[in-house]
């Protein structure tokens, strides 16, 4: 049985659009940095062909032979990579803000975290389809006994990932991944609000240990506060009030982009809040960038061609009768999903900005590579579903 083609062409597609918005959208950072004006249109289309052939190449494996090693490899080589960048050369590795995240490779830099979300997800796939199995009237007890392995795990994956490399969004997009993975497992509801709980406290401890995330956090409320404040009585609005300290700039800019493109956006290439006012605009804020030169429609397109992608996935998921394979693509969709929403949240000023990028759009090799072996291996396990 062949492999889903409607979600390779969905994927090929947004993939398509990322360097159409690589070469439109970079044109002041080239300018800035004196680059060709085609720099970041050429690395993206090569990021392009190499998360297509990825994809392609995976499709074509069996499932049962190649998943298993390739979701453990991905998970161990990536956690083995994340603990060593601190202690590699700086010829090796990318320092950026203080966080080592990225390292260095031909010219390129790669980010073991994107494949490391993708191993992780199997990880747990694989796990949960053994462990979880049976789960009838244990007690809550019992189910944090049970889950105690995994959160050591996620813990450590957390604090190197938002501690050595400074990326808390990263770490809310693999804990939401990682509850609704227990739940779907089946994991009881009271469980998954006890650990709901926990996630959030720790994002909580991580804000208020990093002087950045709180001006972040100050940033974004600075800016939101009228609208929710004016809901509440006077004498407790005034309390939870804070002085604009720091003007929320990006933010500012982003809805700008957003109010100027209209329904009909401006047109490809017309977009001005890209000259220079929205940093990198090609990558963690491309949507607005989207939104601004193409408009409501051309936002809505995108919407549709990334929701009936992950259609595509959980369809997969839906259809596949081995629990790996369908936690894994579950996982794949959730992550993905996560992404997109966090990101869109951000540069809409609903959520504070996380700086994740959105799958398959934003510029970037490492992400879009690290993606395509999930939706590679989500068609790998497709050949194993009952497809329509």
């Amino acid at each position: 049985m062949s492999a889903d083609r409607k979600l390779f062409t969905l994927v090929s597609i947004l993939i398509g659009i990322s360097v159409i918005l690589s070469y439109s959208l970079s044109v002041y950072t080239t300018i800035l940095y004196e680059a060709n004006e085609f720099h970041f249109a050429i690395r993206q289309t090569i990021f392009g062909l190499l998360s297509i052939s990825v994809m392609f190449i995976l499709s074509l494996l069996n499932p049962e032979k190649w998943l298993k090693p390739l979701g453990l490899t991905l998970f161990l080589g990536s956690l083995i990579l994340m603990i060593a960048m601190p202690f590699l050369p700086e010829s090796l590795v990318s320092e950026i803000g203080g966080a080592k995240r990225w390292i260095k490779l031909f010219g390129f830099s790669l980010a073991p975290v994107e494949f490391f979300k993708v191993g992780f997800i199997y990880f747990l796939a694989w796990s949960f389809s053994r462990k979880l199995s049976h789960h009838d009237d244990i007690g809550l007890l019992s189910e944090f006994k049970r889950f105690i392995p995994y959160g050591v795990i996620f813990i450590g994956a957390m604090f190197i990932i938002a501690f050595l490399q400074k990326d808390l969004g990263q770490v809310v997009v693999l804990g939401l991944t990682l509850l609704f993975m227990l739940l779907f497992a089946g994991s009881s509801f009271r469980f998954f609000i006890s650990i709901l709980g926990a996630i959030f406290g720790s994002v909580v401890i991580f804000i208020l240990t990093e002087e950045h995330r709180i001006l972040r956090i100050k940033s974004w409320w600075a800016l939101a506060q009228n609208s929710v404040l004016e809901l509440l009585p006077a004498s407790i609005a005034d309390k939870l009030r804070v002085p604009v300290e720091v003007e929320p700039y990006q933010i500012g800019h982003s809805l700008n982009a957003i109010h100027n493109g209209g329904l009909f956006g401006v047109g490809l290439g017309n977009g001005t809040f890209k000259l220079g006012f929205l940093s990198e605009v090609h990558t963690d804020f491309i949507l607005a960038g989207l939104a601004e030169e193409f408009g409501f429609f051309g936002v809505l397109f995108v919407v549709f061609i990334f929701l009936w992608m992950l259609q595509r996935v959980f369809k997969v998921a839906n259809r596949s009768k081995n629990k790996t394979y369908y936690l894994f693509s579950i996982g794949i969709g959730l992550i993905l999903a996560f992404s997109f929403i966090v990101n869109a949240y951000g540069i809409s000023g609903i959520t504070p900005i996380k700086g994740l990028s959105v799958p398959f759009l934003s510029y970037g090799g490492s992400a879009m590579i690290g993606a395509a072996f999930g939706i590679g291996m989500v068609l790998m396990t497709s050949k194993k579903a009952t497809m329509e």
